[in-house]
């Protein structure tokens, strides 16, 4: 028996729409997408922030051919438990973050979701501190509030 031939003619059009529904699957995007796979592995769970406790902060290497030390905070989800790595914007922002503080995430803003320009690995970013915007108490617009 050989290859199946693509239905044709006048009455073709149920087998056609048929066979692409099934062949849709082949594809790696729509069946993720389909299966909610993407949600599933996401720490954030499709949200598009979250709130965790700092347990840890650490530098990380940047990639080539940039050299530095990226900013960034070890974070337990308080929703889920998860723990992430998430990226500490602006001039001194991880002096007005300590362990144990509260923080807001969101999502760093890389292509597909991943990470962004030379952090490796690192796909969130903090933007509030003990409900204070990191950007305010940088500036010095903001005392930051204790928990």
């Amino acid at each position: 028996m050989g290859r199946r031939k693509s239905p044709n003619g006048l009455f073709a059009a149920r087998a056609l729409k048929d066979k692409r529904r099934r062949f849709r699957w082949k594809d790696i995007d729509y069946k993720r997408r389909a299966l909610g796979l993407n949600k599933k592995s996401d720490p954030l769970e499709g949200a598009p922030q979250a709130k965790g406790i700092v347990l840890d902060k650490y530098g990380v290497g940047s990639k080539q051919p940039n050299s530095a030390l990226r900013k960034c905070v070890r974070v337990q989800l308080v929703k889920n438990g998860k723990q992430i790595g998430a990226y500490v914007p602006l001039d001194g922002g991880l002096l007005y973050i300590d362990i144990h503080d509260e923080v807001i995430l969101e999502g760093i803003g890389g292509a597909k979701g991943g990470a962004k320009g030379d952090i490796p690995g690192i796909k969130w970013r903090v933007t509030k501190v003990n409900g204070a915007s990191l950007s305010q108490l940088v500036t010095g617009r903001k005392d930051k509030p204790s928990r």
